[in-house]
C-alpha cells in the first residue's frame, strides 16, 4: 500500500467513521489520530483493549 492509500483510509476513517471535520483531521498529530483510532474501534467492537482492568485493580486497598 502506497503513502497516499494510507493516508486517503486514515482520512476516511477520521472524516466518515469518527465524524472529524477535515481541518481537524489533517491538525490532529498522527500519534494522538491512532489512539483516537483505536478507541472508536473499541467503543465500536471491532477491537478489544489489550488489558482489562477491574475497579479493585484501580483503586488502591483500603479505600472504601
Amino acid at each position: 500500500m502506497t503513502d497516499e492509500e494510507t493516508f486517503t483510509r486514515l482520512y476516511y476513517y477520521g472524516t466518515v467513521q469518527m465524524g472529524m471535520s477535515a481541518d481537524d483531521f489533517w491538525l490532529c498529530p498522527l500519534g494522538l489520530f491512532m489512539d483516537l483510532w483505536e478507541c472508536h474501534k473499541q467503543y465500536v467492537g471491532i477491537a478489544k483493549p489489550k488489558i482489562i482492568y477491574d475497579i479493585d485493580d484501580v483503586l488502591p486497598a483500603g479505600l472504601d
